[in-house]
């Protein structure tokens, strides 16, 4: 049976991506996530986050960066890898990152975030409520569940 490395976590962003270029001008688009996992020490429930490196690289990077700010959930697909080095002291050091090979925006991080590609929905013209187009009918033939009069506070 062949070996498999493959990882899918879903969190939020620590910080806002990074974007550079190698000499060879390949795009490469590093952030990190939290992800927390819920616990119950006592009578109280504890979060304890976990952190990971992610590097994305090419042209998906260069398209999503912009939208990868600090506190949007996404998900990650990819597979992990383990960097080695060692110190100027001579330590051998270790770090697991994932080398993601599909990233995906989830939710919003706060106020007016549409949680998706371009620009938030108060920008686009926005929608009434949760869900709802102005005047409460859908529009441009919409059947009201989809495109961008989708709530974002789905319950599952």
């Amino acid at each position: 049976m062949a070996d498999i490395n493959h990882v899918v976590l879903v969190g939020r962003l620590v910080r806002d991506a990074q974007l550079k270029y190698t000499n060879g001008g390949l795009a490469i688009c590093e952030f990190s996530l939290a992800i927390n996992n819920r616990r119950k020490q006592g009578e109280q429930w504890v979060d304890e986050p976990s952190f990971f490196d992610v590097t994305l690289f090419g042209r998906q990077g260069e398209a999503i960066q912009r939208y990868l700010t600090q506190g949007k959930q996404v998900g990650v697909d990819g597979q992990l890898r383990q960097d080695r080095w060692q110190t100027p002291e001579g330590q051998n050091r270790s770090k697991v990152v994932v080398i993601a090979n599909n990233v995906m925006l989830l939710g919003g991080a706060g106020a007016g975030d549409g949680g998706g590609f371009g620009p938030s929905r108060s920008d686009r013209g926005g929608s009434s409520g949760p869900g709802g187009s102005r005047g409460g009918a859908p529009q441009g033939g919409d059947d009201g569940f989809g495109g961008d009069d989708f709530p974002d506070n789905i319950p599952f």
